[in-house]
């Protein structure tokens, strides 16, 4: 999935710092990724660990957690599921082609008429299961997002569409599965502001990945939200925005403060945030508050963060940054 910030990239980087300080062998301990965003780095633990504790307040999020992390067992059949899902007719006119279809006269392009048609007569099915069979249930629907977001009509993000459907975004929707690592552990999903949910969990490891900058993640993926609750309300604006949370990790004024809390109420004895030298919080900030509660450490790690521009072949233009993985011990 095209998410911005995805730590896929440089979740070797991450294990292999964690493992560094805690140790290779994470078998009896309980591992948090309290902004989990599409669960990378939950996933890379699942199997290391006795537990993950997943969390994030953006819904379309907690339903890929929900899938990677939340679900343990093979979905039975779930070929001919995917396949029946793949052969509805895709004819039905419903909330997404509505309103981010063009045909629709809704003037947003997000998909194309056959794909949001497609993705209204899948999303429909989908719930056939929601009550009957949960894990069938967040598994089909983890594979509509991740699936629809290969065809959607954007340059990277849903803040805005593009005016020609662009190659990707002509190609037929096609419903492929999520598939999930197994496991023989019970593991927690959460779908709760982080600062609150801090207070009620406890375990050894926490690991942070918050925005760092004023880009409000409600607002970038507020698509993926809307085929996630299937909902009904009024898109406002051009974009067809839905109303969001707007988090204090995005906002000069609140980030420090909401940051120190986090780490003051934290049950957990190590510590790993994930941060950028483009981040609303500069490392000696960062240092700083980190510092009043243990033992702190950083390390950097260089990259190429690719960034997307708007044309109809998202061009991609590589930029050097830093990730920074801060450290604490807490006494």
């Amino acid at each position: 999935m095209n998410y911005i910030g995805s730590k896929l990239k440089l979740s070797s980087f991450i294990q292999d710092t964690v493992e560094g300080v805690v140790g290779i062998d994470l078998k009896d301990k309980v591992f948090c990724d309290i902004f989990a965003g599409t669960s990378i780095i939950g996933r890379v633990f699942k199997s290391r660990v006795k537990k993950v504790i997943s969390n994030d307040l953006e819904y379309f999020s907690y339903i890929l957690s929900r899938n990677y992390i939340g679900n343990n067992k093979e979905i039975p059949n779930y070929r001919n599921i995917i396949e029946s899902l793949n052969e509805v007719e895709s004819t039905k006119e419903g909330f997404i082609y509505q309103n981010y279809c063009l045909g629709s006269g809704s003037g947003r392009q997000y998909f194309s008429d056959e794909n949001g048609k497609k993705i209204d007569a899948i999303r429909e099915e989908i719930n056939r299961y929601k009550g009957a069979n949960p894990d069938i249930y967040f598994f089909l629907l983890a594979s509509l997002l991740e699936s629809s977001d290969k065809v959607a009509n954007t340059a990277s993000i849903y803040g805005a569409f593009l005016k020609e459907l662009k190659r990707t975004a002509r190609k037929p929707l096609i419903l492929e599965p999520a598939l999930f690592e197994e496991s023989n552990n019970l593991h927690e999903i959460y779908h709760e502001d982080s600062n609150t949910l801090i207070k009620k969990i406890e375990g050894d490891i926490l690991y942070l990945d918050p925005p760092y900058n004023a880009r409000q993640y409600g607002a970038n993926y507020h698509l993926l939200t809307t085929i996630a609750r299937y909902d009904t309300f009024i898109p406002k604006g051009k974009t067809g925005l839905r109303e969001y949370f707007k988090s204090d990790y995005c906002t000069t004024k609140k980030v420090s403060q909401s940051f120190e809390e986090l780490i003051k109420e934290a049950n957990f004895k190590y510590i790993f945030l994930s941060y950028n030298n483009e981040g609303l919080m500069s490392e000696e900030v960062i240092k700083t508050i980190m510092s009043r509660y243990g033992r702190y450490n950083l390390v950097k790690k260089k990259y190429q963060r690719f960034k997307a521009d708007k044309t109809e072949n998202r061009n991609h233009k590589a930029k050097s940054t830093y990730e920074y993985l801060h450290i604490l011990e807490k006494y």
